[in-house]
């Protein structure tokens, strides 16, 4: 078996052993990076590889995986010239999470702990509930008072115990932090734990195989705690540094207006968070809905360094982005849509001189149903 790599403190370089259930920076309390810089395979080279993620072996931090359900290899649909989408949604459990969730599964049965857990809206909880299930591993999921019944239902159908916290999402992870330094636990983090981000940065090496060895000029990503953006992040850098791609796309950050600490932050020019935390105002995109992702000045950092933006979508915009979606056959969740929210109406996306865009359709609808129009 291919030893695993050390994790690492970004902030201060504390170094963290592979084979520890530490699940933050002992001396800062962060998150952890991987010490990890694959080189991706040629585009030649793909054909006949496995039918999922794992195709990009060369790319991850892990090889020959016993957990996979067939993830990864969602398809591009265009939603008009210009503008593709990826839809994340037809996951083995309908999110894009389970790109991540797969790689700390794998991960959890290499180290053998007595117990993993996680917390999450839904979305991520689902997906490690799934993957614990199909690696035998005893989990359990905190999630905040109000997760959509659909979600519960789904993670408890996988046999993972759910814990309901009293409070929002923020009350949910502080649980499962607390919980997580109980001897033998595994913390399944998709925000802590770098494992993940390596999950997720395929689907943008996914991206960059099926558009013919190149990306778009833009990758609209929504963000809460960024893993998606990261992840996209740390694929970009791979392939440019391989010289795969000629130049990095921008990242166009995508947030709620009404749970919008980062998007406040890149607009008054800050590094990192300011110290008074973001209201917590109810919004149809619950999943990106994180006053304070831990991660928050990785993501500006990546958005700046990519020549992007932070973009804001309404209550309205969302509902209307469903509904339109749905009337092109496409059943997102409210919180999937929101890049398309976003980019649909943009100027930098119509008339002479358009960008090019992908934006993933995170969630499948099923999870939420339809978001009532306002005064229902």
């Amino acid at each position: 078996m291919t030893a695993l790599p050390d994790r690492y403190c970004p902030d201060d370089g504390t170094r963290v052993p592979s084979r520890s259930l530490a699940w933050r920076c002992p001396a800062c309390l962060g998150p952890l990076d991987l010490d990890f810089m694959p080189t991706p395979a040629p585009l030649a080279s793909l054909a006949g590889r496995a039918d999922s993620l794992w195709r990009y072996a060369e790319s991850l931090p892990l090889h020959d995986p016993s957990v996979s359900l067939g993830e990864g290899r969602t398809p591009l649909v265009p939603l008009r010239e210009g503008i593709t989408a990826k839809l994340d949604f037809l996951m083995p459990t309908l999110s894009f999470k389970d790109r991540g969730a797969v790689l700390l599964a794998e991960l959890a049965r290499r180290l053998e702990p007595r117990r993993v857990i996680a917390d999450s809206s839904g979305n991520a909880g689902t997906s490690v509930a799934a993957y614990c299930a199909r690696a035998r591993l005893s989990c359990t999921i905190y999630v905040p008072r109000g997760t959509s019944g659909k979600k519960l239902e789904q993670i408890a159908a996988h046999g993972a115990r759910v814990e309901v916290v009293p409070g929002d999402r923020e009350a949910a992870a502080q649980a499962a932090r607390q919980a997580a330094d109980e001897p033998g636990t595994f913390y399944a983090s998709h925000v802590f734990n770098p494992y993940f981000l390596h999950g997720t940065k395929t689907y943008v090496h996914e991206l960059w195989e099926d558009m013919g060895g190149r990306l778009p000029d833009v990758l609209a990503v929504p963000v809460g705690n960024g893993t998606l953006l990261l992840g996209a992040s740390l694929a970009v850098e791979e392939l440019f540094t391989a010289g795969l791609i000629g130049r990095r796309p921008a990242l166009y950050a995508v947030q709620a207006a009404a749970v919008a600490p980062l998007a406040d932050a890149w607009r008054d020019g800050l590094e990192e968070l300011p110290e008074a935390p973001t209201p917590a105002t109810p919004t149809l995109a619950e999943g990106i809905a994180i006053p304070r992702p831990p991660r928050a000045r990785q993501i500006l950092r990546a958005v700046r360094s990519s020549g992007g933006t932070f973009l804001t979508v309404t209550e309205g915009q969302i509902r209307a982005a469903q509904r339109d979606l749905a009337s092109q056959g496409l059943f997102v969740e409210s919180t999937g849509v929101a890049c398309w929210a976003a980019v649909r109406d943009h100027d930098a996306f119509r008339g002479d001189g358009a960008r090019t865009a992908a934006v993933p359709l995170c969630g499948a609808g099923l999870k939420t149903g339809l978001a009532p129009e306002a005064g229902d």
